[in-house]
């Protein structure tokens, strides 16, 4: 007879895993179904965020930064280096271990809270009082029944048609976090997050780097004054050589490098030739496999679970969370997406603010952002006011060589709520918080202002740009 299960999630991403332990702490019985293997072949939680994304690329984007500053930045403290050498296997290797170490967690976080993990593929057979399920691996296909169910399948690197990924010379995201040297030549196709981050690593660890962009501008879900200041760091002072509005016409390998053609914003064709190449030009739902069809589970015309406003799919009892449904894809937003459900499923009343979602790229400067931008607000017809303060006028932005950017503070013109934060600059990840949790609680801009920012520190700038908003800013 087949196990029941009060929950069952499918997929141990960051929604998949948060939504597991949600769930077996508000004391219901749940089991997570997974099918990631690690290249030597076992079986890891934490999908492809813990595996071979967010976490890893954090991580080579923390040994490039500290290599970059050693060569070129250490002088101006008075800090010569000689004989800097790069140890790339060193550097890959620590990588996986913080890989490793984030895994096992999960794996000690699923044992304490006594979550079944079932080592498989997850997809759906029959309805009924239950949901009958299948988990596919090795010894073949295991029965069990689950009273809800969570689907957290996450998404996939988007393919570009006629161009085949070895992840060795034509590379996605997995394969551009392992080359084995690093590249004289690099080419990436997309200026978004997973591109500008890549590409920045292996820029700083030596790599000549090309990134070609289909659309005709940078960063568009940005706010238009930070992807302008970022456009002009990245490309006038850090050097990426980033082209816009380009068409890609073909992509060959041979033996020894990869030609890229393609039609350039000025309509001439041109090509590119490579020993590397990285597509990052999107991802796409992952439900191949899952047996939506089996059961009349809707998705809609590009793969993604339709669900309401709380996750709910089209069929009683079944949830769904992550990059497999609409909306960012963002590891932390999945994250509360998967409380949120497990709650529900408890009975309780689980809730989601998706207007209090950050957002943030890894670059150096970073850039993170919650809420409306001012292009945004303008489309609307939304009155707003702008308060806007540099990082190279703040004393701890200066002392850590960071005078880069600068944090731009959007309120409603009649009541000075808080509309959107927009950062661009050293610590953009960490500093976005405050304003999340101001946007969270309905803060005005003159809340933030009033509040006793320690100094010297960095977020100085987040409550200079919210006295900005009212034109009273102290030390601009």
């Amino acid at each position: 007879m087949a196990q029941i299960f009060d929950v069952v999630v499918i997929g141990a991403g960051p929604a998949g895993y948060v939504a597991a332990i949600r769930a077996a702490q508000l004391g219901l019985a749940t089991a997570c179904i997974d099918q990631w293997k690690t290249p030597q072949g076992q079986y890891a939680l934490g999908g492809t965020c813990l595996n071979v994304g967010c976490i890893p690329s954090k991580a080579l984007l923390e040994s490039s930064e500290n290599y970059e500053r050693v060569l070129h930045k250490f002088k101006v403290h008075g800090i010569t280096a000689t004989g800097v050498k790069l140890d790339l296997q060193r550097m890959l290797a620590r990588k996986n271990a913080i890989v490793s170490k984030m895994t096992a967690g999960i794996e000690g976080l699923f044992k304490k809270n006594k979550i079944t993990w079932l080592r498989g593929h997850g997809s759906f057979v029959s309805g009924g009082t239950t949901w009958k399920l299948a988990v596919t691996g090795a010894q073949g296909a295991e029965p069990i029944e689950a009273r809800n169910v969570i689907i957290a399948t996450g998404s996939k690197a988007r393919m570009l048609p006629g161009v085949e990924v070895d992840n060795r010379v034509i590379c996605d995201n997995e394969g551009a976090l392992a080359f084995e040297a690093v590249p004289e030549r690099l080419g990436v196709i997309g200026a978004g997050v997973i591109g500008l981050e890549l590409g920045s690593v292996w820029r700083r660890l030596g790599a000549k780097v090309r990134i070609l962009e289909a659309l005709p501008g940078f960063l568009g879900a940005a706010d238009e004054s930070i992807a302008k200041e970022a456009w002009k760091i990245f490309t006038a002072e850090q050097g990426l050589d980033i082209e816009l509005g380009v068409k890609i016409v073909a992509v060959r390998k041979s033996k020894k490098s990869v030609v890229i053609e393609y039609i350039a914003d000025d309509r001439s064709t041109k090509t590119l030739e490579v020993d590397r190449l990285v597509v990052s030009v999107g991802r796409v739902p992952n439900t191949d496999g899952l047996g939506a069809e089996s059961v009349g589970l809707r998705l809609d015309e590009r793969g993604f679970v339709d669900v309401d406003k709380n996750c709910r799919a089209s069929l009683p009892r079944v949830f769904a969370v992550g990059d497999v449904v609409r909306g960012p894809m963002l590891a932390h937003k999945g994250e509360e997406e998967g409380v949120m459900v497990a709650e529900i499923v408890a009975g309780q009343h689980g809730h989601v603010n998706y207007d209090a979602i950050p957002w943030v790229m890894y670059t150096a400067p970073e850039i993170a952002w919650v809420g409306k931008t001012e292009q945004e607000l303008r489309a609307e017809g939304v009155a707003y006011r702008t308060g806007r303060f540099p990082f190279a006028y703040n004393g701890r932005a200066l002392g850590r060589d960071e005078p880069e950017g600068f944090i731009k503070m959007l309120a409603d013109e009649k009541t000075d709520r808080v509309l959107g934060v927009h950062a661009l600059g050293g610590q953009a990840s960490e500093l976005i918080a405050e304003a999340v949790m101001a946007m969270e609680f309905g803060a005005s801009s003159e809340d933030i202002a009033r509040i006793c920012h320690a100094h010297p520190s960095m977020s100085e700038v987040m409550r200079e740009a919210a006295l900005a908003v009212d034109r009273r800013s102290l030390n601009g």
